[in-house]
Order: structure tokens, then C-alpha cells, then sequence
């Protein structure tokens, strides 16, 4: 039986998807049509984004589930006309960039290597940081980048908190949950980063109350999701030195504005949404995977939790 596969995402996609797709899908022994327009009676998988323009999956009447390209969904999770399997992209090639790029940010505040290159006044002044054992990291969310982020850092000897909204066990992290763990992680995190997902129990999770627990000068970097951070909070916490530095990859509108305050402040870094994109050979992988458990009826992987948002 022939599999029919739509790809609704970008239009400057298709071209690189599609030889991937194809070469995975035949790999695995997959009878399949393949394409950017099929009936919608007829689609069985969709190979998801939501920047593409599909909203409308009612049409879709033998659809079996949606496959997303992007790790966050809830652009999509909240869609009342979707209401097959929604399974969101978790992929080695995504999970390594995020981890290399968190790390590289998390040992230049370590090592306080922006002294270094941007003031070259003259003066002789070594400044040793402390070992990474004592310097302690609080990672907030420990889904999978989370985890694989936490890991990595806890490999180099750096003392790792996590935090999450259930119970998690890590090996070499101090894994922390609920309210009360959200406080006492933050009130000794020298540096944070954010990797929650966004959903309206997530929004705003550093705020002027949570920012105010962590140690002054403390550090914070997000490669997450915007709305997590309070803006108008990080700004005054900024301003008063409570915080000492942000570096920040996401945002509430994306491209930032050209006039917001992030762009000069001092104390800000901004970085264009790099930290981690899907990476099409791996995701591909992950995608014809799944079109494969679907066939054979096996679970598939990486399945959304419409009520929790991810």
C-alpha cells in the first residue's frame, strides 16, 4: 500500500528535504508518494512547519499524524482542528548544536573571556576564575536539551542544578522541581540557562520576584523561548547590577526590533536564533523513523502532550 507523505513547510525546503526523505523512506522499504500537494483525503503523514501555512487540518480526513520540524510546537499544539498524533522534532543533529552552543556561552562567562577581548586598556590585570567545580549552573527545563545540556556541562566538572516542573533523576545533576525547587535553584545559580518550553505555565519565569533570588552579578543565557523572561524585569535587574549579564537568542517578536533597548545595552549580548535549527540530514532521519512506526504500528516517537503544551 502506497504511503502518501505531504510536506507543508517553507517552499525553499523542499529542495533540500526532499532527496532526504526519499533516500530514508526507501531505506525503509516504504511504498510512498511524496510531495507539496496532495488531496487531503488521500495524505496520511504531514511533515510539519508551521511557517508553511497550513492551519486547516480538517480536510485531512485519513491522516494518521503530524510530523514537525521544529522542536518547539505551540504554535501548533493549541490548533482545534488537529486532532491526530502530533509528534514535535527531537533529533541528534539539533540536540548537539544547542548543547555546543550553550556550552561555548556558558565557559566564555566562566572564564570571563568578554574582558578579555573587549578591553585591551593597557593594564596587567589576571583574573583567575575558579575551577568549574565551583561554579554553579542551573539549567531550567531538562527535556531533552535540557538533559543532554546538563550532562555535557556536569562532564566538564561544573556543579549542575536542573529544574523542571515534575521530578527528574540525572545522573551528576541536582535535579530540582516545582516551586520551591524553582527558588532554591535560582538563589544559588551563578549562571542560568532557560530551556522551559513555551506555554502559558512557562511565560515569564524570570520575573523582578525570581530574578531577585538569584545572586547579584548572576548570568543568564536563553536559547528557549522568548516570552520565559519578563523583559521590562531583565532590563531593570540589568540596570540595577542584580543581574550581570544576559545573552539572549530569543525573543517575544523575532527579528528584535531594531529599536529595542536589548540591542545597546551593555550588559546584553543578542545573537539572531542560532543556538540550535533542525538540521535536515537528521531530521529526516527522525521523521522517516517515525512514518515507519506508524506503519508497522508501533508508538511513535517524541508524541506532544496536547495538555501540557510539548
Amino acid at each position: 500500500m502506497t504511503v502518501n507523505i505531504l510536506f507543508s513547510a517553507r517552499p525553499a525546503l523542499w529542495p533540500v528535504y526532499e532527496p532526504l526523505l526519499t533516500k530514508y523512506l526507501t531505506e525503509a522499504g516504504l511504498e510512498f508518494q511524496l510531495g507539496t500537494e496532495l488531496a487531503p483525503e488521500q495524505v496520511d503523514y504531514i511533515v510539519y512547519a508551521p511557517n508553511g501555512g497550513l492551519l486547516d487540518f480538517a480536510p485531512f480526513t485519513q491522516l494518521k499524524a503530524v510530523l514537525s520540524l521544529w522542536a518547539g510546537v505551540e504554535k501548533i499544539a493549541g490548533n482545534e482542528t488537529l486532532t491526530v498524533p502530533l509528534a514535535r522534532m527531537v533529533d541528534h543533529g539539533l540536540t548537539q548544536g544547542m548543547t555546543e552552543w550553550v556550552v561555548g556561552h556558558v565557559l566564555r562567562y566562566h572564564l570571563g573571556m568578554d574582558r578579555h577581548i573587549t578591553v585591551q586598556d593597557g593594564v596587567w590585570t589576571p583574573e583567575i576564575p575558579p575551577l568549574a567545580t565551583e561554579r554553579k549552573v542551573c539549567i531550567l527545563g531538562l527535556g531533552a536539551l535540557g538533559e543532554a545540556t546538563a550532562r555535557t556541562l556536569a562532564a566538564l566538572n561544573f556543579d549542575v542544578m536542573g529544574w523542571s516542573r515534575s521530578a527528574k533523576d540525572i545522573p551528576g545533576v541536582t535535579c530540582m522541581h516545582g516551586a520551591d525547587g524553582l527558588r532554591a535553584a535560582l538563589s544559588q545559580a551563578e549562571i542560568v540557562v532557560l530551556l522551559l518550553p513555551g506555554t502559558p505555565a512557562t511565560e515569564n519565569t524570570l520575573n523582578a520576584e525570581t530574578l531577585a533570588l538569584m545572586p547579584k552579578g548572576a548570568r543568564i543565557i536563553n536559547p528557549g523561548r522568548g516570552p520565559l523572561i519578563d523583559d521590562d524585569a531583565l532590563l531593570a535587574a540589568l540596570n540595577s547590577g542584580q543581574i550581570g549579564h544576559a545573552t539572549l537568542d530569543v525573543f517575544r517578536i523575532e527579528p528584535l526590533p531594531a529599536d529595542h533597548p536589548y540591542w545597546t545595552h551593555p550588559n546584553v549580548t543578542v545573537t539572531p536564533h542560532i543556538a540550535s535549527e533542525t538540521r535536515p540530514e537528521t531530521a529526516a532521519q527522525v521523521i522517516c523513523e517515525n512514518i515507519r512506526r506508524g506503519e508497522e504500528g508501533e508508538p511513535f516517537l517524541h508524541l506532544v502532550d496536547r495538555n501540557l503544551g510539548y
